[in-house]
């Protein structure tokens, strides 16, 4: 069974950045409307991770909990790379360098794989660097709507 945060379960502060971050990067809103518990709460995942040299994930919403099936403090913990099967990872390194060079891509799609194994598709995936307030990278985000099981 997946639990909640242990602490505020929609984490403003975090959400604040995802949230502006996407909407300066791509222009538009992420979601309506744009608060913390509608993106901890929203139907499709969104994930972060920060910018170590092999990166860690920091936010998850539920959707992406389930979808990866971890909870909060597991997912907190997981090397971002992990998401991706090991033939997948050079696939999925190209597209984040890509990624880096306009701030943002909106067309990704690659398999990835849960804590359990199951492996899933994911389609049309927007990927957006994360900044904070004073405009300093601290991070990388995605998200994506479509996705299939294998």
């Amino acid at each position: 069974m997946l639990q909640p945060a242990p602490e505020n379960d929609y984490h403003p502060a975090f959400s604040a950045t995802l949230l502006r971050s996407f909407a300066a990067c791509l222009g538009r809103p992420l979601l309506r409307p744009a608060t913390a518990q509608a993106l901890y709460e929203a139907p499709f995942p969104v994930l972060a991770h920060n910018t170590a040299d092999d990166p860690i994930l920091t936010y998850g919403n539920r959707a992406a909990q389930q979808l990866w099936e971890l909870d909060w403090a597991a997912l907190r913990q997981l090397p971002s790379r992990l998401t991706a099967e090991p033939g997948q990872r050079a696939e999925r390194a190209a597209m984040f360098d890509a990624m880096r060079q306009n701030g943002f891509a909106d067309d990704y799609s690659g398999i990835r794989i849960s804590a359990t194994g199951q492996r899933f598709r994911i389609k049309n995936a927007i990927i957006w660097t994360l900044t904070n307030a004073a405009g300093v990278k601290i991070g990388e985000a995605a998200t994506f709507k479509d996705y299939e099981l294998l």
